[in-house]
């Protein structure tokens, strides 16, 4: 007889706002912005296709006759990354990749036919996700806070690197 009016006396579930502390803290504001950017990737760009392999694909089509390691930081992907998501991307038949010429541990990339249609099909919807993403923001400032999102991302790489962190007391 008790556990029926224990479960009538307790409250409904609620959702709690994050403390905050937490709030201001930018790795939760980060972080939050990341679950939601790979939510809207997923429903409004391609399920299959990551924004990893995206940007993968970005840069062969920028850097073309690179090889994987170069490429490798200018999509901000360690290269043991960089190796797993190319050997997916030829699996699928949307990248090629070849032994370097001058050097046979390096893998020179090039886009395939159906990686070029891949491409030009997800840059489109891409776009219109970027657009929608920053439409909260005055139009004459969204290449201003793209760029500050960028600088932000350097400067934490560059704090990741570190060996320790200055304290400031």
């Amino acid at each position: 007889m008790g556990e029926p009016l224990r479960r009538r006396a307790q409250k409904p579930a609620v959702a709690a706002a994050p403390p905050a502390d937490l709030v201001a803290a930018p790795g939760y504001g980060a972080r939050r912005m990341y679950q939601a950017y790979l939510a809207a990737w997923n429903r409004h760009v391609d399920a299959v296709l990551t924004g990893p392999q995206f940007a993968v694909l970005s840069a062969i089509r920028a850097y073309p006759g690179s090889d994987q390691s170069s490429l490798a930081s200018a999509v901000a992907l360690d290269t043991s990354t960089m190796a797993d998501v190319c050997r997916r991307m030829e699996r699928r038949g949307l990248i090629s990749r070849t032994e370097s010429p001058r050097d046979a541990r390096r893998k020179i990339l090039a886009l395939t036919d159906d990686g070029v249609s891949a491409l030009e099909e997800v840059t489109r919807r891409t776009r219109r996700l970027d657009r929608e993403l920053l439409a909260a923001l005055p139009e004459e400032r969204r290449g201003e806070i793209a760029g500050l999102l960028n600088a932000l991302g350097a400067h934490w790489e560059a704090v990741a690197e570190r060996g320790h962190l200055d304290d400031p007391a």
